[in-house]
């Protein structure tokens, strides 16, 4: 079985990799949305993969950490690129996350990056 939970967050930032012409490498926001899937069997006794408080809860540290900051300016995201993004809070979920399958990280409604831990 999979569940998926959508966060939001606000966020600021500049790609400092990019050419100076780039329009993204000049200072500019995102209405993030980001989705935590889990996999795992259902527990008979709960009828949960994973109870969604507890999903909230693994990752409300972490939208603390990314809401209304300059995502430049947080620790390991210094390019913070969708796929940075998604890498970085997959890191930080894995270990506390049982189950955890992917995390998509959606700058706009149709441009997003998705990582499963598979790839970098």
């Amino acid at each position: 079985m999979k569940i998926s939970q959508a966060f939001t967050f606000e966020a600021a930032h500049r790609l400092p990799n990019v050419p100076r012409e780039h329009r993204c490498h000049r200072m500019h926001g995102h209405s993030y949305r980001v989705e935590i899937r889990v996999e795992g069997p259902v527990d008979s006794r709960t009828g949960f993969v994973i109870d969604f408080f507890d999903l909230e809860a693994a990752f409300g540290p972490l939208r603390e950490r990314l809401d209304h900051h300059c995502l430049n300016e947080v620790d390991g995201l210094e390019n913070p690129t969708a796929e940075n993004i998604a890498t970085w809070i997959w890191d930080r979920l894995r270990s506390s996350l049982r189950g955890l399958s992917s995390v998509a990280v959606f700058e706009t409604p149709n441009c997003w990056a998705e990582y499963d831990g598979r790839s970098s």
